[in-house]
């Protein structure tokens, strides 16, 4: 201490919880206040106060790393709040109208006793900074939230020592969160015990509809037997660009994330272009032998995106009939009188229904059959308001309502069909194959009906149907096949009723596929050799093209002659016991998790093939026409930022509900 003469006073006056990090120091005739985390010196006069050496605990360094003390005052807290908005004011807020906000933070009341309450802690300004990114990443905040008055102002009340971020800040603290969290599924992908499928979904920009973005998410079962989804890329996609460039986009991508060699299937929507792309991605992987059974079970079209097309073909044969029943709903809701009028005639007709009439939102197509459910119970009383009132005249005719009753019969198939197979957000490929035979049956039995309007419905959605079918019905048959309540008994039961004649002969390529797959699974193809697989990439010569080939085929001939010496394989086994008992809490996952050391090859596959996302439409979207669409504060970031944002959010939530 070189303060000469220096005393220090312990006056019982002094009652302030300031002086418990404050040494009260007579020099003469003044007195000094010694910090004594720092040993500044500030006025320790009586007529000085104790503001400015709150001001200075604040700011101390030293006393923060020891463990601060929570004693600012009501008062001080007012003055540090309306000191820090004071630089805010120009942003279009009135600096009366963030006074008064300041005003009904801090009531003195509230807070008359927090000078007496204490609380040790360390501050880490870095670690704050990061949670705050992650925040704005995980709930979908704007970034710009940071600069805004009022953030600004309760951050800077919580804890004043938080250095206030910029915008670029927290990006740039966002896309570093980006890297920590890929490097984690990178290596959560490469520690995978079977394969990776892959879904394709395009987005666009809520302001920019011509911006179209490109998601990628990859489905696995990992090795406790739970189906797990991560998003991978989202990609901004250039509307200019060929489907070769399409293609050629997400190769870069399979191989910037080292899956290429570990991808089983892909499922893209049901267009052409689709159609396409997903060709010359399995050629490329065909080329490098990286596909199960020449890649017949690769390419997926969206079972839901099919159900929403024809759904959508049925509400477009009743293009003329539905302004009609809109324009009636809201002539009966127009006003109390009308409405009253209505019901009356209702009861007169004796509708019993306990629905709603209300307008549908046409963006969704299950409200517009509900609505349609509705407005049919209520024909009668439509016709008795038209009859009646001549101000409306919207009613359909007879025929009209005929076929809208036809229709929405469709319509409740399709609605009933897409809940099935959207009631979780983490669907086995399984479950997708009666359901589709049903429809197909339907479709079949359609297209019999005496009205060639309906017939000519029929038939187009039909067409559509066979086309998927043509596509996906082998992955979907081989998927059932692995269900034990099933097994192929399944696909014995529906082909004799879609085929018919030919019936024994789709059977037959069934159960070829399977024992294909298997044996490709039981030598282990070359699919799980990383080291031929890369081998192939590369390049090799010819003379090693053809001992890799002897080989394989040496593997398959050991194969099949010890089946043929009497030992039976996984699959014998599997397929000659009995089936499991249906029950409505069968899990699929949980009994070859349960069932894996009885048939380890065969699980193998299982793991594989119930993974293949039949559908890549999430529940809560399934009805929904037109694409997903980017939030408009997101969408006007940069592409690379947008990718970090939303891969980041999918990742720590998925995290957060693991």
């Amino acid at each position: 201490m070189d303060v000469p003469e220096a005393v220090i006073v312990k006056s019982s006056r002094l009652k302030s919880v300031v002086w418990n990090d404050f040494d009260r120091i007579k020099k003469g005739d003044t007195f000094v206040a010694v910090c004594r985390h720092c040993k500044k010196k500030l006025s320790g006069s009586s007529t000085s106060g104790t503001s400015h050496l709150r001001n200075h605990l604040i700011r101390c360094q030293r006393r923060s790393n020891h463990g601060m003390s929570q004693f600012i005052s009501s008062r001080e807290k007012k003055k540090e709040a309306t000191l820090a908005i004071t630089n805010y004011v120009d942003q279009g807020q009135k600096k009366d109208d963030v006074l008064n906000l300041v005003n009904i933070r801090f009531d003195p009341e509230q807070v008359k006793d927090e000078t007496n309450n204490t609380l040790n802690y360390n501050f880490d300004q870095r670690r704050s900074r990061f949670d705050l990114a992650r925040m704005i990443i995980l709930h979908g905040y704007p970034l710009g939230m940071v600069e805004h008055v009022g953030f600004r102002v309760f951050v800077k009340n919580l804890h004043p020592l938080f250095e206030l971020v910029s915008c670029n800040r927290v990006e740039s603290d966002c896309l570093e969160i980006y890297v920590k969290e890929k490097q984690k599924v990178n290596e959560l992908l490469d520690k995978l015990p079977g394969k990776i499928s892959l879904s394709a979904n395009m987005w666009t920009a809520t302001d920019h509809l011509e911006s179209s973005y490109l998601c990628l998410t990859a489905h696995y079962i990992d090795e406790s037997w739970q189906l797990n989804k991560k998003v991978l890329n989202f990609m901004f996609v250039d509307p200019s660009h060929t489907e070769d460039l399409h293609s050629d986009a997400i190769m870069t991508c399979l191989m910037d994330w080292d899956i290429d060699r570990k991808l089983f299937s892909m499922t893209f929507d049901c267009s052409s272009n689709s159609d396409y792309i997903s060709l010359r991605i399995r050629d490329r992987l065909s080329q490098n032998r990286f596909l199960y059974c020449n890649g017949q079970l690769f390419d997926v079209s969206c079972a839901i995106d099919l159900l929403n097309l024809m759904a959508q073909d049925a509400l477009e044969a009743l293009c003329d009939i539905l302004p009609k029943i809109r324009d009636s709903i809201q002539c009966i809701k127009q006003s109390r009188e009308v409405q009253a009028k209505f019901n009356e005639m209702a009861e007169q007709v004796k509708v019993q229904s306990q629905k709603g009439l209300s307008v549908d939102n046409p963006s969704q197509w299950n409200s517009t059959y509900a609505m349609l459910g509705a407005a049919i119970e209520y024909r009668e009383a439509f016709s008795l308001l038209q009859e009646s009132d001549v101000g409306y005249s919207a009613c359909p005719t007879e025929e009209e309502w005929g076929r809208t009753c036809v229709i929405t019969g469709f319509l409740k198939f399709f609605f009933e069909v897409t809940n099935i197979l959207t009631k979780t957000n983490f669907p086995t490929s399984n479950i997708f194959f009666p359901e589709l035979c049903d429809v197909h049956l339907q479709l079949m039995e359609w297209s019999k009906n005496s009205d060639d309007y309906v017939k000519a419905l029929a038939f187009k959605m039909r067409t559509k149907f066979e086309e998927y079918w043509d596509k996906c019905g082998l992955a979907l048959a081989v998927s059932a096949m692995l269900d034990p309540r099933f097994k192929m008994k399944l696909v014995e039961y529906y082909y004799p009723q879609i085929y018919g004649a030919v019936a024994v002969q789709r059977i037959d390529d069934v159960v070829n596929c399977v024992k294909a797959l298997y044996n490709e699974h039981s030598i282990c193809s070359p699919l799980a050799s990383i080291d031929q697989g890369l081998a192939w990439q590369v390049g090799s010569s010819s003379s090693g093209k053809d001992a890799r080939d002897r080989l394989m085929g040496f593997d398959k001939f050991l194969h099949e002659s010890s089946q043929s010496e009497g030992s039976k394989s996984d699959l014998d086994k599997y397929l000659e016991e009995p089936l499991f008992p249906r029950n409505v809490d069968f899990n699929v996952l949980n009994w070859w998790k349960v069932h894996t050391p009885r048939y380890p090859i065969l699980s193998m596959m299982a793991r594989n093939v119930l993974g293949i996302p039949m559908s890549k439409v999430a529940s809560d979207c399934a009805f929904k026409s037109g694409r997903r669409v980017v939030d408009r504060e997101w969408s006007s970031l940069k592409p690379a930022t947008i990718q970090a944002l939303v891969c980041s959010q999918d990742w720590i939530r998925s995290e957060l509900e693991s």
